[in-house]
């Protein structure tokens, strides 16, 4: 009985160290899955806010377009993309730019707007995360796709070309595996109409929440000099502290 007891003995260390070693591996393997889907995007424009603001640093959930991760997709994903989701994605027009937009039409959904407001399968929608900053008169934007674009627009020529073979009874169709796209900041967001649809294959995947948010001018992001660029270095730097978005820290996206 004794000899017994000692060779047990023996066994539940070797055992325990094994379940040990074991699950200290597979947290260390799901760790690196999970950061290696994980993605951080920097907000450069207003065509979202009040949802994202200029300056808005995120983590963007990237597992669906992940290939080498899609065993782990299930714990991750958030299945199929839905109406009303914020997605980023490569954009339409081929530039290599990402784009942060929001998913109001999927495959199969009649869209248009009237005054501003979206009707979606003949249902005007309820959209309390859109603004309204501006009281310009824009013809095409408020009433798409009843008006058509002027020649001076920011409507790509690809899309005044083949919007049209899209247009049912004065309402825009959503082609299989494609994406209608828009701006929270209704009024001066550049989207799906102007470019056209979001395929489905460029869609890079869903914001989770932001990380950190520093307060930054609207043009910021488009100054190419590097002297320009050091120098909001340095002012980030020295207002890190005061000019933080504080409050927007670990906020989810949605």
């Amino acid at each position: 009985m004794r000899e017994n007891a000692k060779i047990e003995g023996k066994k539940v260390p070797k055992a325990r160290g094994f379940l040990l070693a074991l699950l200290t591996g597979l947290l260390s393997i799901a760790m690196l899955v999970v950061l290696s889907t994980l993605r951080a995007f920097e907000i450069p424009s207003s065509s979202m806010e009040d949802t994202l603001l200029i300056g808005d640093h995120m983590f963007v959930n990237c597992a669906q377009s992940a290939w080498a991760t899609r065993w782990m997709a299930p714990l991750l994903s958030h299945g199929e993309i839905r109406r009303g989701d914020v997605v980023v994605f490569l954009s339409p027009e081929g530039n290599g730019l990402f784009v942060v937009r929001r998913v109001i039409g999927i495959p199969g959904d009649r869209l248009h707007l009237r005054d501003g407001m979206l009707f979606r399968n003949g249902v005007q929608q309820d959209e309390p995360y859109v603004r309204h900053k501006f009281v310009d008169s824009n013809p095409y934007r408020d009433n798409f796709p009843a008006v058509p674009p002027p020649d001076y627009s920011n409507v790509t020529s690809e899309w005044k070309l083949t919007m049209p073979l899209h247009i049912e009874n004065g309402q825009i169709v959503v082609p299989p595996d494609s994406y209608f796209g828009m701006g929270d900041n209704r009024d001066v967001s550049l989207d799906s109409r102007y470019w056209g649809f979001i395929p489905k294959e460029n869609v890079i995947g869903r914001p989770m929440f932001i990380y950190w948010s520093f307060e930054t001018p609207s043009d910021q992001y488009q100054q190419k000099e590097m002297g320009q660029r050091l120098s909001f270095l340095a002012h980030v730097v020295i207002h890190f502290f005061d000019e933080t978005r504080w409050k927007r820290t670990f906020k989810v996206v949605n």
